[in-house]
């Protein structure tokens, strides 16, 4: 007598193999696409690990010229001296090679993309590589400078010496890079919520007041404790917005008839 019970089919095994076959492949295939990022990462990384100490003195610039006469980075970590250096030149390596890790990601969500979906996400990656780039050299040709500069005249006035250890920073300029590398996404973010049909720009607008507010309050969270590099971030992130609404725009999801007419 047949186990199998009614309405059941009896091709559910062979179904349930071909289901692991194919979640084993897009797993090796994920593996790989990992695998290929990881080593572009690291062959740039060997490129320039020889210049690891240049990069630093590079990187550490800004809070270099607004030392004083005599004022130099200290290190306060046996090991600060090497680390520090080598996690620059890594995150240098990471940022020149990001559009070959976009790529393989690309590579592996494309064939399960409709036609439409692939023409918005192409642009969308290159706009969101590009701006967080941008929001990166905003924060280190302005940023830096400006702030540096305004608390080394604080610390004149009180005749302290300004030191800093490289390896905080190494944490603040981090941090830094970050809050205004996604900062600078904003008008991106805008644009796919318009696209997708999740938000209107009407709606947007109207909770334009709500969106000044929370890039003042962000600001205040993840920058310095003083009003200046505040200011730096929160009025950008506002300026970014209003652009946003101006690009989606051009985004606009079609309604049923202009889909037809366009069919």
């Amino acid at each position: 007598m047949s186990d199998t019970k009614p309405g059941q089919s009896e091709e559910t095994p062979k179904e349930s193999e071909g289901f692991q076959e194919t979640f084993m492949s897009h797993l090796f295939e994920l593996r790989d696409r990992v695998v290929k990022s990881a080593i572009a990462v690291i062959v740039v990384f060997v490129s320039l690990v020889y210049w690891a100490p240049d990069i630093f003195h590079l990187f550490a610039k800004p809070l270099l010229d607004a030392l004083p006469a005599g004022g130099k980075m200290i290190v306060t970590d046996v090991t600060g001296s090497f680390f520090v250096p080598m996690k620059v030149t890594m995150l240098v390596a990471f940022l020149i090679a990001l559009p070959i890790v976009l790529y393989q990601m690309w590579a592996f969500i494309a064939p399960g993309l409709y036609t439409h979906e692939r023409k918005l996400v192409l642009p969308l990656v290159v706009s969101s590589y590009s701006l967080f780039l941008v929001g990166m050299s905003f924060a280190y040709f302005l940023v830096f400078p400006t702030v540096f500069q305004f608390m080394a005249s604080y610390n004149a006035p009180l005749g302290a010496d300004m030191s800093t250890d490289i390896d905080k920073y190494l944490s603040f300029a981090m941090s830094t890079f970050l809050a205004f590398g996604i900062t600078f996404e904003v008008p991106v973010v805008v644009v796919v919520l318009v696209k997708m049909g999740i938000v209107s720009i009407e709606k947007l607008r109207e909770i334009r007041p709500y969106v000044i507010v929370g890039a003042f309050v962000i600001a205040a969270i993840v920058t310095p404790p003083d009003v200046l590099s505040q200011l730096l971030l929160a009025i950008p992130m506002c300026l970014l917005y209003e652009l946003g609404l101006l690009i989606a725009r051009f985004y606009l999801p079609k309604t049923k008839s202009e889909e037809e007419k366009s069919e």
